[in-house]
């Protein structure tokens, strides 16, 4: 059982979307699915891996499917909760970009 973990850093929670990335990446149905649902062409993946709503994008579609999530988080040693607060804290981070 996993303990209360603390919130991750912006650092700490675009390193997980970047992991996230990854292992989407590995299998390329399941990157294809991802890119599909994201409007993003493969070309465009590498010029968008510094884009935070892109790597919102990332967590988001891990988080949405629990399968996924539990796959990812299992294979990064990275718990679940975890996963979820990066994702929190990439959409307080866009939500600060578009009201400046």
């Amino acid at each position: 059982m996993h303990g209360k973990t603390a919130a991750p850093t912006q650092d700490e929670a675009e390193a997980i979307a970047l992991q996230a990335l990854a292992f989407l990446a590995s299998e390329p149905l399941r990157l294809a699915h991802f890119l599909n649902l994201s409007g993003t062409q493969p070309v465009e993946v590498r010029q968008r891996v510094s884009d935070p709503s892109f790597l919102q994008a990332i967590l988001d579609h891990v988080v949405s499917e629990e399968s996924i999530l539990l796959v990812f988080a299992a294979g990064a040693s990275v718990a679940p909760e975890t996963v979820v607060a990066a994702l929190d804290v990439l959409q307080g981070e866009n939500r600060e970009l578009r009201s400046t």
